[in-house]
């Protein structure tokens, strides 16, 4: 009767984690990729100074990374949306601020950065522009987020150059 009764409970045990893993739709490697960016960081501009701080977190499951940011004077707040689309096998983001803007980007993962682009826009002048953002991981676990506005695969300007360090 005892071996029965552990024979019972260990393939109720093994049934339930082949059930959990299998209900598990996001905890594939290609939904990890942005996983380096999730903690609780202060950003730093070039010349040292706070740019803000910014709260990463993944949710729904895995299914989502979350941005929360915050400027250093509080005043300019955003939310940005990211997932692995497993259609396209891209990353997409969506980021929505206080000021209305909304800022669409896809990319992907190329060895230590995520390279999320908009789509191309043209501009009064008939220029046509795209928005790119990239994080580079460091080695030292820092994080650099360059925004950049690129003309012929040329930056043409950079609108946000910020390095991401955890908080202690």
């Amino acid at each position: 009767m005892r071996k029965i009764l552990t024979g019972i409970i260990l393939i109720f045990s093994i049934t339930t984690l082949v059930a959990q893993d299998a209900t598990c739709t996001c905890c594939t490697e290609a939904h990890s990729e942005f996983d380096f960016w999730i903690g609780n960081w202060d950003v730093t501009l070039p010349n040292g100074a706070k740019a803000g701080e910014n709260t990463i977190t993944k949710e729904q499951g895995g299914c989502v990374i979350k941005e929360s940011w915050t400027s250093a004077n509080g005043n300019f707040t955003g939310t940005s949306y990211n997932f692995y689309d497993t259609n396209t096998k891209q990353w997409e983001q969506l980021w929505l601020d206080v000021a209305g803007t909304i800022l669409k980007l896809k990319g992907e993962r190329i060895d230590n950065q995520m390279i999320l682009r908009s789509d191309p826009a043209v501009q009064e002048d008939g220029t046509i522009r795209v928005q790119q953002i990239s994080y580079t991981l460091n080695e030292d676990g820092s994080i650099r987020q360059l925004w950049e506005v690129l003309q012929d695969e040329v930056a043409v300007s950079v609108l946000f150059d910020g390095m991401y360090k955890k908080k202690i």
